[in-house]
C-alpha cells in the first residue's frame, strides 16, 4: 500500500510539471496570521486549459469539481477536505467565495487551532490533463493571544490636537482579526464603540485622555495607551492670562516708578532754586523789618473805630539769627473801610 501511494505521488508530481508547462496554475495569497475566533479570507485565482484535442476534434474543458483541503499535496481520494463542491456535508465554517471560472477564494470563520495548516486548491475537469492541485498552497497561522495596537496617521503614542479637528484611531494587530468585536476604553472606562476604528471629532477638551483597545473578553490583547490632549480655546486663554497679567503689572510698576522719580527730581530742583534766591543774612545790612501800612479813603480818615489790625509773623528759614530779632518781623496792616 505504501509503494502504491509512492507511485501515485510520483505520477501527480509529473502531472504538476505538465500543468505548469501548459500554463495551468493556482495563485495564492501570502501566508496569513489570524486571531483565533476571527474570520479570514484566503484570496485565490486559478487558470486551466480551455480545450483539448481528442481524435482530431477540439473539446472544451469543463470544470466539474473544486476542492479545498488542509495539509495535503493533491487533495484527492480519502483526503479530508474543508470544502468540496460535490459534497452536501461541508463544514459551515468554510465558505467558498469563488466560482468555476477563475476565482477560488475561500473564507474561514471562527478560526480554531485546527486551522493551523497549509491549504491547497484542486480543480477537477472533464480531462485528466486539466485536472490538478495548485502548489505551494497558503499557510494559515492561528494565534490566540496577541497585543493590539492603536494607529493614527502620525503613528504617535502621545499627541496634541487643536479644538475642532477630527481624528481616527485604528485598532490593529500583526495578525488579521476580521469580524472580531473590539472594545475601546478611555481612562479604563469602556466606550460604546465596538468597531476596529474610533472616530473622534470635532474634537473638544472632553475628548482628551488615554485610549486603549482590545478584543472583547480578552484582556491579554489590550493595547498600549494612546494619549490625546485637545487644546481648548478657553484653556489657551487661561494659560495666557497669568502672562498677560504679569506684563500689565510690570508696565504699571515701571510707570509709577518713573513718575515718582520725576517728582523727587522736580522737588529737589525747586528746593535748590529757592536756596539760591534767598539773600545771605551775614553780608546784608540789618534793617528793621517792621512795615506799617495805612490805607484809608480820604473821606473816612477821621473815624478810627473801623480800623482793623492784622498781624502776620514770618518765620525765617535761617535759624542763626538772634531770638530777639523775631519781634522785628511783625508787619502791621491797617485797612479802613466805609461803615
Amino acid at each position: 500500500m505504501a509503494v502504491l501511494d509512492k507511485k501515485i505521488l510520483i505520477l501527480w508530481g509529473f502531472m504538476f510539471l505538465l500543468a505548469g508547462a501548459v500554463g495551468q496554475s493556482v495563485n495564492y495569497s501570502h501566508p496569513v496570521c489570524a486571531m483565533k475566533g476571527s474570520t479570514v479570507n484566503l484570496p485565490c485565482t486559478f487558470e486551466t486549459l480551455e480545450s483539448y484535442t481528442e481524435n482530431g476534434k477540439k473539446v472544451l474543458i469543463t470544470i466539474n469539481r473544486v476542492v479545498w483541503c488542509p495539509n495535503h499535496l493533491i487533495c484527492q481520494g480519502s483526503t479530508p477536505s474543508v470544502y468540496d463542491s460535490e459534497s452536501n456535508n461541508n463544514n459551515p465554517r468554510y465558505r467558498y467565495l469563488g466560482d468555476k471560472k477563475g476565482n477560488c477564494t475561500l473564507q474561514i470563520t471562527n478560526l480554531q487551532e485546527e486551522d493551523n495548516a497549509i491549504f491547497r486548491f484542486r480543480v477537477e475537469t472533464n480531462h485528466a490533463k486539466a485536472t490538478f492541485a495548485g502548489k505551494p498552497g497558503v499557510k494559515v497561522n492561528v494565534t490566540e493571544n496577541i497585543q493590539m495596537m492603536i494607529k493614527t496617521e502620525s503613528d504617535r503614542e502621545v499627541e496634541e490636537r487643536q479644538r475642532g479637528e477630527r481624528l481616527t484611531l485604528k485598532c490593529s494587530a500583526t495578525c488579521t482579526f476580521h469580524q472580531l468585536e473590539v472594545t475601546w476604553f478611555r481612562y479604563g472606562n469602556a466606550l460604546p464603540e465596538t468597531g476596529p476604528t474610533l472616530q473622534l471629532g470635532p474634537l473638544a477638551a472632553k475628548d482628551s485622555g488615554n485610549y486603549t483597545c482590545g478584543l472583547k473578553n480578552n484582556n491579554h490583547t489590550l493595547s498600549e495607551p494612546y494619549s490625546l490632549h485637545v487644546k481648548d480655546e478657553e484653556e489657551a486663554a487661561d494659560v495666557n492670562l497669568p502672562l498677560i497679567a504679569g506684563v500689565v503689572v510690570g508696565v504699571l510698576l515701571a510707570f509709577f516708578t518713573l513718575v515718582l522719580v520725576l517728582c523727587i527730581i522736580k522737588r529737589k530742583r525747586a528746593a535748590a532754586a529757592a536756596d539760591q534766591l534767598q539773600p545771605s543774612v551775614e553780608g546784608e545790612q540789618k534793617r528793621p523789618d517792621i512795615i506799617y501800612s495805612d490805607i484809608q479813603h480820604p473821606a473816612e480818615r477821621e473815624p478810627q473805630e473801623d480800623i482793623s489790625y492784622a498781624a502776620v509773623q514770618f518765620k525765617q528759614k535761617n535759624q542763626a539769627r538772634p531770638a530777639e530779632e523775631a519781634e522785628d518781623g511783625v508787619i502791621y496792616s491797617s485797612v479802613a473801610s466805609r461803615g
